[in-house]
């Protein structure tokens, strides 16, 4: 038992610091252009300098729901991550971690919504780029929504033993 707690504490907290890298660096999108190769993120459009993400009025509010819902994400799942740790030392024996589940299954739903509303309006939109696909951070993102959805099942289904 104590080895499935650990396991599932290793992944929670690999789950958190991937959300982290995902939501900071600029690598969703990936192309090249005449100048090099050009990267794109929530935030920033990074050819040799970065630059502020130049975005339609009318994909404006897409990227501030994106970049809004990959922040919540992180926020429930560091949330979860000290509900499990508190939990841990104060729950009864028999007793199930149905707070940190919901937590942790809120945070998957953020990281649904941030990633779908991305790939339905982002996903091949570099106009100013050629050969364009997704980048690490992206890819990350779909990762993480895999965790945090097999985390929030294990914590409620895991009872303290």
């Amino acid at each position: 038992m104590l080895v499935l707690l650990a396991g599932i504490f290793v992944v929670h907290i690999a789950t958190v610091i991937m959300l982290f890298v995902s939501t900071i660096a600029n690598v969703w999108m990936v192309g090249s252009s005449n100048t090099g190769t050009i990267s794109t993120g929530l935030w920033l459009l990074c050819n040799r300098t970065c630059i502020q993400l130049p975005v339609s009025s009318q994909d404006e509010a897409s990227l501030k729901a994106v970049q809004a819902f990959m922040i919540l994400s992180i926020i429930f799942s560091v949330v979860a991550l000290v509900l499990f740790i508190i939990q841990l030392f104060t729950l009864e024996k028999g007793k199930r971690f149905y707070m940190t589940g919901a937590v942790m299954l809120v945070c998957w739903m953020c990281i649904l919504i941030a990633v779908s509303i991305y790939t339905a309006r982002f996903t091949g939109a570099m106009w100013y780029s050629t050969n364009s696909h997704h980048g690490y951070c992206f890819i990350l993102a779909w990762i993480c929504f895999c965790f945090s959805f097999i985390i929030g099942i294990l914590y409620l289904v895991l009872r303290k033993k």
